[in-house]
């Protein structure tokens, strides 16, 4: 099972990477809807990462780089697994494909001398690897078929979709070249095998099942090796790989090293770190969340880096749950959100621009971005809400329909003070609209399992990520629940609990369609109908913050990209 994780401190529902699902189905009719305007404003800049320049970077030294704990296992696929175990893996395995800053996959050349699917169309889909014919695990192992094999074999019933269309895996012409041949088309096929691990290490139930803590017993295949893991201590230490075949690692050794996020800034100021994620801790503060940031940034040796993180803010509305059961309803509270008013609210605070977000599934700078809110109509929502019978006293105050007021309650997790200002706007919003809004906090460990999957709230503000397969990746969040075993709809993921036929079929087709233009259009589709369904509001993208000390070259707010832990270090002179 693939791991989900949380952003920042509170479970916000972020998942682990890209989850590679490869759906079927029959193709969706179109709807020849033209795409619309994005409304004026700050465009959207996702992460501050760029490409390093290796000349830049000198050779040599250590880098302190805090995290949340040192994971019981790298292993990303199994429960225990959390954001800190895809950093340490991808510095420890292979990654053939990496996503770029727009989220796109681009082929890591230190794993990949060539990879290609056969054309649109011709079944079966056959994608042939061409590995690095250096590429060896640190036994000495060549990266091989059986690799893939074993690994497809471990996660065809349990892991992403993707896995679970392979009909199977084989040896092509020599050992280097490896040939996977899928039972349905699957377009998202550079997000499998990421990473990969040794088959060794997959290739038994047994095998799988049992912790990946780091360590000599366990064959890597990275820039780094581990010189050290002690998850009890919190430190897990990371030296050059002298068996890596590609550029080596810049650093010569990355201590990964636990902290609690309130002593961050303090271990900074100290000299104690040299990389630190300050999201959780700036967001703590509450209302002071600028001042955290301007006393971060004052801080002597230390560049705060801000941008708009990968999470995708949105108000998500009950449709189980009276009175929101009401589409037309929906549709005119959705309309009476302002949403430049929430990402002001949320962003300034950051000193990032109040960028709205627009789609439901891609952030604002992925390919195929576009606001498709006017799916909810260009009448005004007032108007929208005497439609559905909620009418507004003369004297103003809370609307009313039969006797009941429009009163609902928004639901935050109390540990984010970025999405409590946000949830403020709307409600301040809502209530001008005539609907009487309650923001309500739950504790963290309480907000997902005691309150959304349960359907104990109205409204509710939270995040889902966006990455480089968004059919795949958010098609749980909104596939139209189906019943269960004594008949109630379960909702998975979909925590609004409202979804349609038309759109699981616009998102498994896209998840199938090769060509990257129709994938579009398909979600493109897809967004207008969520609109339409009233399910949810998209806000704007979580914004992110990390600081560095002075000279550390590639560090900043990953957004979209995957880092190359091989070029992060110290800057010459």
């Amino acid at each position: 099972m693939r791991a989900r994780l949380p952003v920042a401190a509170v479970a916000l529902l972020l998942a682990l990477g890209a989850t590679a699902g490869c759906l079927g189905g029959p193709a969706p009719a179109r709807t020849g809807r033209t795409p619309d305007p994005a409304p004026p404003g700050p465009a959207v800049v996702t992460g501050d990462l760029r490409p390093v320049d290796r000349g830049a970077v000198r050779g040599g030294g250590t880098l302190r780089w805090a995290v949340d704990a040192v994971p019981a296992t790298v292993n990303v696929h199994q429960p225990a697994a959390t954001a800190d175990s895809a950093l340490l893996a991808h510095a420890l395995y292979p990654a053939l494909f990496r996503p770029d800053a727009h989220g796109e996959w681009v082929p890591d050349p230190d794993y990949l001398a060539a990879a290609e699917s056969t054309p649109p169309g011709q079944l079966p889909q056959v994608v042939t690897y061409r590995l690095n014919p250096h590429a060896v695990w640190s036994d000495g192992t060549p990266l091989s078929a059986a690799d893939f094999a074993a690994q497809r074999a471990a996660l065809s019933a349990t892991g992403p979709a993707g896995y679970a269309a392979v009909e199977s895996v084989a040896q092509g012409a020599d050992p280097h070249e490896v040939r996977v041949t899928f039972r349905r088309p699957c377009a998202g096929w550079q997000a499998l095998f990421d990473p990969l691990y040794p088959a060794a290490e997959t290739a038994t139930p047994a095998a799988f099942g049992r912790p990946l803590p780091g360590g000599t017993a366990h064959p890597t295949a990275g820039p780094f090796l581990v010189d050290g893991y002690d998850p009890a201590g919190g430190k897990a230490v990371l030296v050059r790989n002298p068996f890596w075949w590609g550029a080596p690692a810049k650093a010569d050794r990355i201590e990964f090293l636990a902290v609690p996020a309130e002593r961050r800034a303090e271990e900074l100021a100290r000299g104690r770190l040299d990389l630190a994620p300050l999201t959780a801790a700036v967001e703590r503060a509450g209302p002071g969340t600028a001042e955290a940031l301007r006393a971060t940034a004052a801080l002597p040796g230390v560049t705060l880096h801000r941008a708009a993180g990968a999470g995708l803010a949105q108000l998500t509305l009950n449709t189980a749950r009276e009175p929101l059961t009401d589409p037309v309803l929906r549709r005119a509270l959705a309309r009476a959100v302002d949403r430049r008013h929430a990402a002001d609210a949320a962003l300034t605070p950051f000193g990032l621009p109040a960028a709205v977000l627009g789609h439901h599934l891609l952030a604002g700078d992925q390919p195929g971005h576009r606001d498709d809110a006017d799916a909810l109509g260009g009448a005004d929502p007032g108007r929208m809400l005497d439609t559905a019978g909620w009418k507004r006293p003369a004297a103003g105050g809370t609307r009313t329909r039969g006797g009941r007021e429009l009163a609902l309650t928004l639901l935050v997790p109390a540990a984010s003070a970025t999405l409590r200002r946000a949830a403020d706007a709307v409600a301040a919003d809502l209530t001008a609209a005539g609907a009487a809004v309650r923001v309500v906090e739950a504790p963290a460990d309480t907000f997902v399992a005691g309150h959304l999957a349960t359907g104990d709230f109205d409204l509710a503000l939270f995040s889902w990520p966006a990455g480089p397969d968004p059919a795949d990746e958010q098609r749980p969040v909104y596939a139209k629940p189906r019943p269960g075993p004594d008949g109630t709809p379960v909702a998975d993921r979909n925590y609004a609990r409202a979804g349609t036929e038309e759109i699981d079929r616009l998102l498994d087709r896209a998840a199938a369609e090769p060509d990257p233009a129709a994938r579009r259009s398909l979600l493109q589709e897809a967004d207008v109908r969520i609109w339409q369904l009233g399910h949810s509001v998209p806000l704007f993208q979580r914004p992110e913050a990390v600081a560095a000390r002075d000279g550390v070259v590639g560090a900043g707010v990953r957004g979209l990209a995957r880092p190359r832990l091989q070029d992060l270090g110290w800057a010459v002179g």
